[in-house]
């Protein structure tokens, strides 16, 4: 069975100040969603599918076209397909003066045509682990066709930067299945370990499970996200701001008894840059994991 990464790659970066996902970080020039990659084909993943903007294109055919000459697990080719997030698969008017993205799910949707497999969607600018992957693809080949999903969660305490606020799905789980995500903003992690959601001033267990934006859909996802994406862009209206996230959707799925989502343990550690100051320690963990063994010299020979 032939599995898709699918990318998100076509955000904006705004709180980190530049386009962190192309940000050399790795000890020999390597960019985040590259170890995301190695990871995934080496846990049986055979296609890799980029959602970025229309402009990203070259930029992103220079920097991953190494992998027009890397095989999968099954010997066979890696297959490469790109999706372009913009405005014209909007199925409605755009607010004047609107020039941010819709969300994930706009993103997500976005890539309907090049996905005909189960599939693994992430954020391009995030680290997750092989553990991760690994647990994905077993999930993956066991999952049901139609209302069925799945999610590798990680500790919030784990997630969250001591340098600015983020944003992250607080999930409610049940007997190893999610029973709601709360998209909660403004968590603010602070140097004794503790954190607080500072919107409605309130502590949070820094070991709640949160979404890192790991999910595993089949197919027939598509259809469920153009319906939800619909239903949203008219309760939008001129909102300049508004968009719809993947978490977001998934808890009005589990709400209304459409979807079934597996929540999964992984042993991987996540990091990722939220904000500049976040690099540095990214970049040491990575220089880390290369002198460990973990991964090799070079991620593209």
């Amino acid at each position: 069975m032939k599995l898709s990464l699918v990318i998100m790659a076509a955000g904006l970066g705004t709180r980190y100040g530049g386009n962190k996902q192309v940000d050399a970080i790795g000890p020999h020039g390597e960019i985040l969603m590259e170890y995301s990659i190695h990871d995934a084909l080496r846990a049986g993943f055979g296609k890799v599918v980029f959602i970025i903007k229309p402009e990203m294109g070259k930029m992103m055919e220079d920097l991953c076209g190494y992998l027009s000459r890397r095989t999968a697990l099954d010997g066979s080719p890696v297959e490469v397909e790109y999706a372009y997030q913009d405005f014209s698969s909007i199925p409605a008017p755009i607010p004047e003066g609107r020039t941010r993205p819709f969300g994930t799910v706009h993103a997500l949707l976005c890539a309907a045509e090049a996905v005909r497999e189960p599939c693994c969607v992430i954020n391009a600018d995030d680290f997750y682990g092989f553990d991760a992957y690994r647990i994905m693809a077993q999930a993956l080949r066991r999952l049901p066709e139609a209302g069925h999903a799945a999610m590798v969660g990680y500790l919030l305490k784990n997630t969250a930067s001591l340098h600015g606020t983020v944003t992250r799905g607080i999930c409610v789980q049940q007997d190893g299945f999610l029973r709601g995500v709360r998209e909660t903003r403004n968590i603010q992690l602070y140097s004794d370990g503790t954190l607080r959601d500072l919107g409605a001033d309130r502590p949070l267990d820094p070991d709640a499970v949160v979404s890192m934006n790991f999910w595993g859909f089949m197919p027939s996802i598509f259809p469920i996200l153009r319906r939800d994406f619909e239903d949203f862009l008219r309760t939008a209206g001129d909102d300049l701001r508004a968009e719809r996230l993947l978490p977001e959707m998934v808890d009005s799925q589990l709400r209304e008894g459409g979807l079934r989502v597996s929540l999964l343990s992984s042993a991987s550690q996540w990091f990722g840059m939220t904000y500049r100051e976040d690099r540095e320690a990214v970049a040491q963990a990575l220089r880390r994991l290369h002198e460990r063994g973990e991964y090799p010299e070079s991620l593209r020979s």
